[in-house]
């Protein structure tokens, strides 16, 4: 497996048997085809009642929190990836959620445990296997793993 945040799964059982003691946000990209779905999905699957997402600024800002999660493995799996974000008509917009992805978990591991008086998260984004989504990815040069 590859050294990156994002992983290309078959199933939602795949990634559930491979973590097991881990919180798993599932976000239904059939559901989020357009950027202010997928803010109102993030929002319910990262159990966010209080301050739900609502632009990009604030997607970054609640992933680089976590606070309220317990576990110290977290996964975003993204189920459906090939209707995710499909009608936003602006691929710039697509990129910018996915560098916020990454960068969001690259930030988090190199965070030193107890820095800040915050618990270190291990984030790992997970796509269900598209031709679009592996596209996507390939095109921007951006790596990702497949989970086994």
């Amino acid at each position: 497996m590859k050294n990156t945040h994002f992983l290309i799964a078959q199933s939602e059982s795949d990634v559930r048997k491979s973590f097991k003691n881990a919180f798993i946000a599932k976000i239904d990209g059939s559901k989020t085809a357009s950027l202010k779905d997928f803010y109102t999905e993030i929002s319910a699957a990262m159990q966010l009642d209080d301050e739900p997402v609502k632009n990009l600024e604030s997607l970054d800002e609640i992933l680089n929190d976590l606070s309220w999660i317990e576990e110290s493995k977290v996964i975003i799996f993204i189920d459906q990836s090939a209707d995710w974000l499909s009608k936003e008509k602006s691929a710039d917009k697509i990129l910018s959620v996915i560098d916020i992805l990454d960068a969001t978990a690259e930030d988090w591991k190199w965070l030193d445990e107890g820095e800040e008086g915050v618990s270190k998260k291990d984030l790992q984004i997970i796509f269900q296997d598209s031709t679009r989504i592996r596209s996507l990815l390939e095109d921007q040069e951006i790596p990702f793993g497949e989970l086994e």
